[in-house]
């Protein structure tokens, strides 16, 4: 009888080529994130004042969702929910600028457990270095202050086909942060721009949008940069390719809030294995679902105790459906003087609560009324003689304690129901459901902003 024996030898040739094929059939991911991007801005999204063919193309060769949100709309909270899958009070940075727990771990642990690079380009952000241990890509602007118009895809070309190893990489651009001052300005009239519902109408406005979407314009095409650096390197079809927009944009009742404007996020995939061209979903998701999803998509197990939850069945058309409750934070120190306001909603209503409403909200950077600069100060200015600007300026500064939306009949919150005694019985419920989400997640409220 003839005996088949393997050898030490034999098990060393035979591994690499088990693994190379393994590693193959991993697909590889993609994650482009903007920056303070107004996502109703996109045409895919139904924008008119701008066309943005490249964020367009992903939704329309994928999925495009309707209901992403950001549990808070600041940089550093977001995109450490982002990496780690926990909502802000449970990773740390629940405030702008503020580390995160040292003893957590994010997706440059779990990826790099089941055979998988992860990198990230532009900007940062997030620390410890402990807990976000990417392989920092070259190439993108990492300041989002003092930016450079200037940059390359070679880091990323460079990354993506070093070895046949599958990848996750972050691209993460500057735009559109302030300031504005990337983009054509030159292809929009800002007389014929459709300003935000929630906006004082005036010629400083008009001029600082329009210097806002000819960046969102200088976004599209670092995204269209990227495909292409994908296609040329004949990855593309093997990489899922997800858009983020962050939260909303430098201008009142956008980032810094817990309004619509400030937390309804694009959000759009491509990865033609998987989802079906043109695909459009209304499930509600959240950030902190991004690495849940990334890490089932890559083969790994679910990761306990962290607050998302996978949405790939979603992305393959397998389910509608994904959240009941979306939830939003904010502790405005160090933005401002302190002023929590939690908030919850599922697909029609929205509940805000302002944890300090006899104080007046203010946010230094954008409400600095000597910085023109900012629409801040022309809104003062026009609320002086015009009676809808004033009352623009007032629903800013000084908010209720309650304020309830239904969101199908008024997306951007003008109106609110909260005295509406026919929706007593729903505040009543999702107010329930906030407190009871609240206590899990350890949120002490107002305590949390100092």
């Amino acid at each position: 009888m003839n005996t088949f024996k393997i050898t030490p030898l034999c098990l060393m040739a035979s591994f690499p080529a088990t693994l190379a094929a393994q590693n193959k059939s991993k697909p590889n991911m993609v994650v482009i994130i903007a920056d303070d991007l107004a996502s109703n801005e996109l045409s895919c999204y139904g924008g008119k004042n701008i066309v943005t063919p490249h964020i367009d193309r992903i939704a329309r060769e994928g999925i495009r969702f309707t209901n992403n949100y950001a549990s808070c709309t600041m940089s550093v909270p977001i995109r450490a929910s982002l990496y780690t899958g926990l909502y802000p009070v449970r990773h740390g940075s629940f405030q702008n600028h503020k580390n995160s727990f040292p003893h957590i771990k994010s997706i440059t642990h779990y990826l790099p457990e089941i055979g998988y690079r992860v990198g990230r380009t532009g900007k940062r952000h997030t620390q410890p270095h402990a807990v976000y241990r990417f392989e920092e890509v070259p190439g993108f602007e990492t300041d989002c202050v003092y930016p450079s118009a200037n940059y390359t895809t070679a880091g990323v070309r460079e990354f993506i086909t070093r070895s046949e190893q599958p990848y996750c990489l972050f691209v993460c651009s500057t735009h559109p942060h302030v300031p504005w001052t990337e983009g054509d300005r030159s292809k929009i009239d800002p007389d014929r721009l459709i300003l935000p519902p929630n906006s004082v109408d005036n010629r400083e406005t008009r001029r600082l949008y329009r210097d806002f979407l000819a960046e969102t314009g200088a976004l599209d095409e670092q995204v269209g940069a990227v495909m292409q650096a994908l296609e040329e390197t004949g990855q593309l079809d093997n990489t899922l390719v997800m858009f983020l927009g962050e939260q909303g944009p430098q201008f009142p009742g956008g980032k810094w809030t817990c309004w619509y404007y400030g937390q309804h996020s694009a959000l759009a995939v491509r990865y033609p294995k998987l989802i079906k061209a043109g695909s459009v979903t209304d499930a509600i998701v959240q950030y902190e679902d991004v690495t849940p999803t990334l890490i089932e998509l890559a083969g790994g197990k679910p990761v306990e105790g962290i607050d998302g939850k996978s949405y790939l069945q979603v992305l393959a058309g397998k389910s509608g459906e994904h959240r009941q409750w979306s939830y939003g934070i904010h502790n405005n120190i160090p933005e401002g003087t302190a002023y929590p306001i939690r908030s919850i909603q599922d697909k029609r209503y929205k509940l805000i609560v302002n944890l300090t409403p006899d104080a007046a909200y203010f946010e230094k950077h954008m409400m600095n009324v000597r910085d023109r600069e900012q629409v801040w100060a022309s809104w003062v200015e026009s609320a002086e003689s015009d009676p809808h600007s004033k009352s623009i300026v007032n629903r800013f500064v000084r908010r209720p304690e309650t304020e309830f939306y239904d969101l199908d009949a008024d997306p951007w919150e003008l109106n609110n129901l909260a005295n509406d005694r026919q929706y007593a019985e729903r505040i009543s419920v999702m107010e329930a459901e906030l407190k009871k989400w609240m206590l899990q997640q350890g949120d002490r409220g107002a305590e949390m902003d100092k």
